[in-house]
């Protein structure tokens, strides 16, 4: 037998260590990428298209029962929530890195202390993410400048939500897990499940009973619960060393710092990216009501895009992980070049349909603000059609990410896409703002994401290539 053929055999650990998922899960270190990796991105293309329409569920009903102000309300707790978040996310997705290449690296040993110290995280962030949204919820809208008519129930809406963040982080950790042994199924299932819960109490609260934000609220938190129950139900049931034991759950050191050198930079880069956004959000406040309803609802459509294409940053950067630990550099190439392609080709393309589809996507958030639609129309225009830069540049990251290179995907982040956007605001935007209004002044607002996603591409690309070079010379 060829030493190819040899290499393209799964071990005899790996098929036990899989005997719970092997029917669920995708292999990503033999045989070709292309296939492989749509297949254990389309689960998460589902599952993220999923939450995002129950989420849109949420605005539209609140557009057609509540009005402009409400999804003006909903709409701009988003930066906000995100910037509290992504910290912690963030090193989920490390953790999700770090399980995977420890799982191509077959080492059994590690993997129970590692999937319980994840799991834990999970509970202990959620706790914190609570209590710190529900405390300082209005401070941080009035810190945004956040319009006086929206603000009330902006701030209402950010303190029920927060209330389900121990639940929303339990469900983020104990997907990571799953995803890292190439099981994208059961989360769509789960979030399906909660997320029909969410659509129906939406409608029951809001257009029955005639609740206003606090009504979507608390569906959302209500759908958070229950994605929380099937996703540590799944984990307490499996049948490989992924296990997760309830009496056995704390933080081990060895694993937490693994976790957190890798997870760290992606959560510090996730957060200064939403800070970034947060400061857009503020100029956009500053453009009116009309601005910041036209905004949330085109900002809510490209969400349906940007799930497509982070999808397959996800994929990229689980495969590079498990391939990164077999030591299959071979593959990366190949893992890199599957991923630039399937996320151009869904953002373009998606990106072109929803400009020309726009009035009629806008008017089901705003039915009755044809001077919204003109505002959700022009971030069509600047920032949908280009999108694929977007997911470019996230899957330059995520593919950094899964060879254990975190640190610098966090600075070129910083530096090209975060810093350039702050500095657009505060000089061309600042000194545009004098002279031109209304919609002309949010495009220009508008124009620095194009921009600051194709340098950082163009710089991660660099340096992909570079690492790249040094793996497969160190292993020659």
């Amino acid at each position: 037998m060829s030493k190819d053929n040899q290499h393209n055999l799964i071990s005899p650990q790996k098929l036990r260590l899989h005997k719970d998922t092997k029917s669920h899960s995708v292999d990503m270190i033999n045989g070709h990428v292309l296939i492989p990796l749509i297949m254990y991105s389309v689960p998460i293309v589902l599952t993220q298209v999923l939450q995002l329409l129950f989420n849109a569920a949420d605005m539209v009903v609140v557009g057609q029962y509540v009005g402009d102000t409400a999804v003006a309300a909903v709409g701009s707790c988003a930066p906000l929530i995100n910037l509290i978040i992504n910290l912690f996310v963030g090193i989920s997705l490390g953790a999700t890195v770090v399980l995977a290449q420890v799982l191509g690296a077959d080492q059994k040993d590690r993997i129970h202390d590692l999937t319980h110290t994840i799991f834990a995280l999970g509970i202990v962030f959620g706790i914190i993410t609570g209590i710190v949204g529900v405390i300082f919820a209005r401070t941080f809208l009035e810190w945004m400048g956040t319009t006086a008519d929206s603000i009330d129930q902006a701030s209402l809406y950010m303190r029920i939500y927060f209330l389900g963040s121990p639940f929303f982080m339990i469900y983020t950790f104990g997907r990571a897990i799953i995803v890292a042994t190439g099981d994208t199924r059961r989360p769509l299932v789960y979030l399906t499940l909660s997320g029909l819960v969410n659509l129906v109490l939406n409608l029951i609260l809001v257009a029955g009973f005639g609740f206003g934000v606090e009504g979507v609220a608390i569906a959302t938190v209500a759908s958070q619960v229950l994605s929380a129950i099937l996703m540590s139900g799944a984990l307490f049931r499996l049948e490989s060393e992924c296990r997760i034991f309830v009496f056995e759950l704390r933080i081990h050191k060895k694993p937490l710092k693994k976790i957190l050198k890798l997870g760290l930079p992606v959560g510090f880069q996730n957060t200064l990216f939403s800070f970034s956004n947060v400061i857009i959000q503020s100029s956009v406040n500053s453009l009116g009501t009309y601005c910041m309803a036209g905004n949330s609802a085109c900002m809510n459509i490209d969400s349906f895009i940007y799930a497509g294409m982070n999808s397959f940053t996800q994929g990229c950067m689980t495969f590079a992980g498990q391939n990164y630990g077999a030591k299959r550099y071979d593959r990366l190439n190949a893992i890199y070049r599957s991923a630039l392609l399937s996320i151009t080709t869904i953002g373009l393309s998606l990106g072109v349909l929803a400009y020309l589809l726009g009035t009629p996507l806008l008017k089901l958030y705003l039915p009755d603000s044809p001077e919204s639609i003109t505002y959700g129309l022009a971030r069509m225009l600047i920032l949908v059609v280009p999108d694929f830069l977007c997911g470019l540049m996230d899957c330059g990251s995520g593919m950094l990410r899964g060879i254990k290179r975190s640190v610098y995907p966090m600075f070129a982040t910083v530096i090209g896409s975060c810093g350039l956007r702050l500095v657009w605001v505060y000089t061309v935007f600042a000194h545009y703002k004098e002279t031109v209004h209304g919609v002309k002044a949010y495009q220009i607002l508008l124009a620095s994401y194009p921009l600051s996603w194709a340098l950082t591409f163009v710089a991660l690309f660099t340096y992909y290539c570079v690492v790249k070079r040094k793996l497969v010379s160190a292993k020659t």
